[in-house]
C-alpha cells in the first residue's frame, strides 16, 4: 500500500497529542515541576497547559471523596483558554462542580449522583446552563468510560503518592481504578492531587505509570460521612417500618446477601438486628453478607455476631481504626486500612446479592420511582444497578428462588428462574408534606425540558418487588396484573391523592390474598414500634458499642 493510499491513516494521533501537551506542561511549568511532582502553587497553570477547549474531563467526584483542590483550581482557570468541557464524573459534589458551569469552563455533563447540589443543578438545568447527557447508574458510567465516555484528561484524589507517581488510596479507593485505567490506556493524561508525598507508599493502589503528574494538596481531600445516620433521628415510624421489613421481607424469603441503600430507614433496620430479629431467632439466617459501605449504623449488629462479611464501595469517616479491627468481617489490605472498590462492590451488589432496599422521593402507580423532582436533580448513584433484577444471573440462592417462584405463580414455566428482591421503603409523605406517590413522576417533564432522550427514572417499576410504607407491605410479585398491582401501590399510599383513589373493594380482597399486608398481618403490635427496640440510640452509643473504636466526625458529636 502506497503512502497516498486513501486508506492509510495515523493510528497514534491520541499519543502524539498526549506527548505534545506534556511537553507543553512541562515548558510551562519551568522549575515547578521535579519528576512528576508539581509544585501546587503552579496547578492552575499545568491545568491550563495540558486540557484543551471541548476535552472530555473526569474530575474525580465520588460518593464520598473529592478531588477538591484540583476542582478548585480548574474552576479558577482562564475561560477563555479552557471552556466548553465534557464532565464525566461520579457525583456532582462541591459547589466548584457547578461553578464549571456558570464560568463556562464546562459545557456538557455525565453523572451519576448529586445530592449535596441537586437544588443547584435542577436550577441550572432549568436555566439551560448544563446540557446533560444522562444520569447513570455508577456501574453504567464505568462502563462507558471505556466504551465512549473515555476522559481525555482525569483529576483523581489519592492519600500519597512516591517520587514515581506510585499513589495509595486508602480506605477510600472507591472510583479511582477505574478513572485512572481508563484514561491511562486510552492515552489519555492522568493528574493527582494528594494528601503527602512520600519516600514509600503503604500500598500500590494506583501504579505510577499510569499516572502523568502529583499535586501535593495544602490541605487534606474532602471525604464526605455520606452514610452516617445519628440514631437519635430515627422515629418510631421508622422502627415500625423496620420490624415490618425485618419480618415481611427478611425472614420470609431468609434474605442472607443484601444492600441498603442511604437513610434513616435502613439505618433504623440494622440497628433491630441484635434486638428485634435476635428476638426472632434470626440471627445466622438474616442478613449475614453485605455490599455496603461500612455504616456505623450496622456496629452493633456486627458485635453482636449477625454480620460475617462486607464488601465496601467506599469507606466512611471515622470507621477507619473500627475497620482495620475487624478483618474477618471487612476487605482490609496488609496495612491496616479497608480497601474498597465501587466497581467491584457494584458487581457484587447486582450479582451477587438477594435484596436492594432503599428509598426515593417519588413513586408513581406503575412503581417506577425517581429522585429527580422539578425542585431537585439528586441522581441515581448506584439504586438503578442494585435494584434491577439480575437477568444474567446462572447461580440460584433461597431468597432468589423463592422470590421467583412467587413472580411465577401457579403457572410454572419449563425453565424455572429466580428473582431479586427489589425493595422501595418510604413513607407516604416526606420534607414538608410532599408526597411519595404521584399518579405520574416529576421525571418525565424534567427530562423533557432538559432535552433528555430517556426520562430519568431511577428504578422501573417491573423490577420492584415489594412497597413498603408505614401502611403495610405490598408484594408486587405476587400480583398477576397490571390492575393489580396498581390497587396494591395505592393500597399501602396512605393518605395521599394516590392512596385516596385507591379501590376499597380491590384493596380488601388483595389483603385477604396476601399481597397486601398490615403490620398486624405480620404479627406486628404497633405499640410496641419504640425506640427502646434500637441497638443504639444516639452516635455516643455506637462508639460505646464499638468498644471506643468508631471516631465519629465532629458535626455528629454532642458530648
Amino acid at each position: 500500500m502506497n503512502a497516498d493510499s486513501p486508506f492509510l491513516t495515523v493510528r497514534d494521533r491520541l499519543s502524539q497529542d498526549t506527548r505534545r501537551r506534556l511537553a507543553c506542561a512541562r515548558n510551562a511549568l519551568a522549575g515547578r515541576v521535579d519528576g512528576k511532582t508539581v509544585d501546587a502553587a503552579a496547578v492552575v497553570t499545568l491545568l491550563e497547559s495540558i486540557i484543551a477547549p471541548g476535552d472530555r474531563v473526569c474530575l474525580e467526584g465520588d460518593n464520598q471523596k473529592q478531588a477538591d483542590f484540583l476542582a478548585k483550581a480548574l474552576a479558577s482557570v482562564d475561560a477563555a483558554v479552557v471552556h466548553d468541557l465534557h464532565l464525566v464524573q461520579s457525583a456532582i459534589a462541591l459547589p466548584e462542580h457547578l461553578d464549571l458551569f456558570e464560568r463556562g469552563i464546562a459545557k456538557r455533563l455525565d453523572f451519576s449522583f448529586s445530592g449535596p447540589q441537586s437544588a443547584r443543578l435542577a436550577q441550572l438545568v432549568a436555566q439551560r446552563r448544563i446540557e446533560i447527557g444522562a444520569i447513570h447508574t455508577y456501574l453504567e458510567l464505568f462502563g462507558r468510560y471505556f466504551i465512549d465516555l473515555t476522559p481525555r484528561v482525569a483529576l483523581i484524589a489519592a492519600r500519597s503518592a512516591d517520587a514515581c507517581g506510585n499513589l495509595y488510596t486508602g480506605p477510600n479507593t472507591e472510583d479511582t481504578p477505574v478513572i485512572a485505567e481508563a484514561t491511562a490506556f486510552r492515552q489519555g493524561i492522568v493528574i493527582a492531587q494528594v494528601d503527602q508525598i512520600v519516600e514509600r507508599v503503604p500500598r500500590v493502589d494506583i501504579p505510577g505509570d499510569w499516572v502523568h503528574f502529583v499535586v501535593a494538596s495544602p490541605t487534606s481531600h474532602h471525604i464526605e460521612p455520606l452514610f452516617t445516620r445519628d440514631p437519635a433521628h430515627i422515629t418510631e415510624i421508622q422502627v415500625l417500618m423496620a420490624m415490618m421489613a425485618i419480618k415481611g421481607i427478611y425472614a420470609e424469603y431468609g434474605v442472607r446477601r443484601l444492600n441498603h441503600g442511604i437513610g434513616f430507614d435502613t439505618a433504623a433496620i440494622e440497628l433491630l438486628l441484635p434486638t428485634y430479629a435476635e428476638s426472632l431467632g434470626l440471627r445466622g439466617k438474616i442478613c449475614t453478607h453485605w455490599a455496603s459501605n461500612p455504616h456505623p449504623a450496622l456496629i452493633p449488629a456486627i458485635e453482636a455476631g449477625f454480620v460475617e462479611s462486607i464488601h465496601c464501595f467506599g469507606s466512611e469517616l471515622g470507621m477507619e481504626a473500627y475497620v482495620a479491627a475487624r478483618p474477618d468481617v471487612f476487605f482490609v489490605g496488609p496495612d491496616g486500612a479497608l480497601r474498597s472498590n465501587r466497581a467491584f462492590c457494584q458487581t457484587a451488589g447486582h450479582y451477587a446479592c438477594d435484596l436492594f432496599i432503599g428509598s426515593t422521593l417519588q413513586i408513581d402507580i406503575a412503581g417506577n420511582s425517581s429522585t429527580a423532582t422539578h425542585a431537585r436533580i439528586a441522581g441515581f448513584g448506584g439504586a438503578p444497578n442494585l435494584g434491577a433484577d439480575a437477568r444474567g444471573r446462572r447461580h440460584a440462592s433461597p431468597a432468589w428462588l423463592a422470590a421467583g417462584r412467587e413472580t411465577e405463580g401457579p403457572t410454572h414455566t419449563l425453565v424455572p428462574r429466580g428473582r431479586k428482591l427489589v425493595v422501595q421503603i418510604a413513607e407516604t409523605f416526606h420534607d414538608h408534606m410532599q408526597p411519595t406517590f404521584v399518579e405520574r413522576l416529576d421525571a418525565l417533564a424534567v427530562g423533557e425540558a432538559a432535552g433528555m432522550s430517556l426520562p430519568p427514572v431511577m428504578i422501573y417499576g417491573d423490577d420492584v418487588t415489594h412497597v413498603l410504607t408505614e401502611e403495610g407491605i405490598a408484594y408486587l410479585l405476587r400480583c398477576r396484573t397490571v390492575d393489580e398491582r396498581e390497587q396494591a401501590i395505592r393500597g399501602v399510599a396512605g393518605f395521599t391523592a394516590v392512596g385516596r383513589a385507591r379501590d376499597a373493594g380491590a384493596v380488601a380482597a388483595l389483603r385477604r390474598r396476601g399481597i397486601i399486608r398490615r403490620p398486624e398481618d405480620l404479627g406486628i403490635d404497633v405499640r410496641t414500634a419504640s425506640r427502646d427496640q434500637l441497638a443504639a440510640r444516639s452516635i455516643k452509643d455506637l462508639v460505646i458499642a464499638s468498644q471506643g473504636l468508631y471516631d465519629p466526625p465532629r458535626r455528629f458529636r454532642t458530648w
